[in-house]
């Protein structure tokens, strides 16, 4: 146990750091190739950003794990809503000022509904797992058309601009991706070592592993990104950050890993985790419409978040263990 143990904290720190290298690195190369600010973090970073998740469900799937895959796509977005925007918003209150991130929020809800009816017959197929990989490819188009017709004075192009390295040279650039690139597939192997050998000595299924331990562990980088934002009053990065994420993590990591290795869902997915995971998306799509023109997350909303994800977590857990 205290092996394993060992595995998962050093695969997540990999993770973390790798993500973080990965981030700046691909940014910072599109930028030298002169492609605008808001559509590498419409697209470029929104999808860097789920690199944990997607290298993990690679890895899970191709050790016949994938399980494990689909347990950390579902906790993620749970986390990233629930903790994340949760704690990000009791911070400091998240101000939607953005037109840009108003129009994607409908494609999160879309792109969860898509997983839901593809999980109704309680199995994953290669030909389903090809789907969300051509849904992604949509997404992909459609976030850079939408990037390239934002309004001038969307507040998101103001923020992903200042953040956004433009002082990075090429080589430096790659160097970072190749670094971060090799962090994350070295932590991607020992987490999901990690995480079996876990899930087979408490006797518990992959899918929880993925759904508490790991889901959190890979979700700390949109946690860090978020917070600082809202720090920097960039609350356009905050919370568009997490509905990139989420978007992605969907399409990529579910969609790669059925894509791998076709798979039987365990019970618990569509009797509890899945649903949970439709509620959190549903109630952030409906705290942050704009219904008198001043949508926002407020603090109590984000205690409302934080608590129902304290409560599912904790239910979970005490299900299992």
């Amino acid at each position: 146990m205290l092996e394993n143990i060992g595995y998962m904290v050093a695969g997540l720190v990999l993770l973390i750091l790798g993500a973080e290298r990965f981030v700046h690195g691909a940014a910072a190369t599109a930028r030298n190739f002169g492609i605008a600010p808001l559509l590498i973090g419409l697209t470029v970073v929104a999808f860097a950003t789920s690199a944990p998740e997607v290298l993990v469900s690679v890895v899970a799937a191709s050790r016949g794990e994938p399980g494990l895959a689909i347990g950390n796509a579902i906790g993620s977005n749970i986390v990233n809503i629930g903790l994340v925007l949760g704690m990000t918003a009791i911070v400091r209150p998240i101000k939607l000022e953005s037109a840009t991130l108003r129009r994607e929020m409908p494609a999160l809800l879309a792109v969860t509904l898509l997983t839901v009816s593809l999980f109704l017959d309680a199995r994953l197929t290669h030909i389903d797992g090809y789907v969300m990989l051509t849904g992604l490819v949509i997404v992909m188009i459609w976030l850079a058309r939408l990037g390239s017709r934002s309004a001038a004075n969307d507040p998101i192009k103001k923020d992903f601009e200042a953040e956004i390295p433009d002082d990075v040279s090429m080589k430096s650039a790659v160097l970072w991706v190749v670094v971060g690139l090799s962090a994350l597939l070295l932590g991607a192997e020992w987490l999901v070592t990690g995480a079996i050998g876990i899930a087979q000595t408490l006797g518990v299924s992959e899918v929880v592993i993925g759904i508490t331990i790991v889901a959190f562990g890979t979700s700390l980088p949109e946690l860090a990104v978020s917070l600082i934002s809202v720090l920097k009053g960039e609350y356009g990065l905050a919370i568009g950050n997490i509905v990139g994420s989420n978007i992605f993590n969907l399409l990529a990591v579910i969609g790669i890993a059925a894509a791998i290795e076709p798979m039987t869902l365990h019970p618990s997915v569509l009797s509890l985790h899945i649903f949970v995971m439709v509620a959190f998306t549903l109630v952030l799509f409906a705290m942050t419409y704009d219904y008198d023109g001043k949508a926002r997350l407020s603090r109590l909303e984000g205690v409302a978040l934080l608590a129902a994800f304290i409560a599912y977590d904790s239910y979970v857990i005490m299900q299992n263990i």
